[in-house]
């Protein structure tokens, strides 16, 4: 495909771009000017990435690889889902209604649909990566399935989505450079062990990740958000006694 090179040159400086960045909006102050500034760049790093992640499967496609188009382009899937969770999160924030839309729900049925079709072909060919992988896209899906009935009822619903997409896009940024970038650095972690660990690792440090993040939050949300308080009704007061200020004086018998 004519410019292949340059779409792959495109691809791996928007990579760069988005890992870096991404350490940035860790490191600032959350909210802050700066912080959103990064993300910014960082989303837009990431289309980027997508964009060209696009040119190279249909490269793929052509040169007949197909098992590996199909790979390529589910894990595109992945990364738009969580790059489009992680802006509206922050847009919709107003409006969950208008976050759950039909963009919500087509992205909750294809991942794991998807996600489906890259077991059964890792498993058909023999493939430890992909069935591997495709747990993943299945597991995003039941949860946004999940979390859709959940969304409506939490104040700070907004935050858990932005960080828990945040910390999967960490994990797609740090697979491309821990598992296909640094070993062509590092000719001595061309191993399969290595791999393996760099395809794997960041998914369960983004679990740990989120985890974490979900512990420390959500007793912040529960307290600042509208949360319902049920209290015992105070048992009624006596009323006061009044006193009539009228002195009757009765008389006595005889008198």
């Amino acid at each position: 495909m004519p410019g292949y090179a340059t779409f792959l040159a495109l691809h791996i400086a928007a990579g760069s771009v988005a890992l870096a960045c991404f350490w940035l909006a860790v490191v600032l102050r959350k909210g802050s000017p700066m912080h959103r500034l990064a993300g910014r760049i960082y989303l837009l790093a990431m289309v980027l990435v997508i964009a060209t992640g696009v040119a190279l499967t249909v490269q793929f496609v052509l040169e007949g690889h197909t098992v590996g188009a199909a790979f390529l382009g589910y894990l595109l899937l992945l990364v738009s889902t969580t790059v489009w969770l992680s802006w509206r999160a922050i847009r919709d924030r107003a409006a969950p209604a208008r976050y759950l839309g039909r963009a919500y729900q087509v992205l909750a049925i294809a991942n794991p649909a998807v996600g489906v079709v890259i077991l059964w072909l890792g498993l058909d060919r023999g493939q430890p990566l992909l069935a591997g992988f495709s747990l993943v896209g299945i597991m995003i899906g039941v949860d946004m399935l999940r979390r859709r009935r959940v969304i409506p009822t939490q104040p700070l619903w907004w935050l858990e989505e932005h960080y828990g997409a945040m910390v999967a896009n960490g994990a797609a940024t740090h697979i491309a450079f821990v598992a296909i970038g640094l070993p062509r650095l590092v000719p001595a972690l061309q191993g399969s062990t290595w791999y393996y660990l760099g395809w794997f690792g960041p998914v369960v440090l983004s679990v740990v990740a989120k985890v974490w993040l979900d512990r420390r939050y959500r007793v912040r949300a529960g307290s600042r958000g509208p949360q319902p308080v049920y209290r015992r009704a105070p048992a009624p007061r006596p009323s006061p006694v009044q006193c009539n200020p009228t002195i009757q004086v009765r008389s006595r018998p005889g008198s």
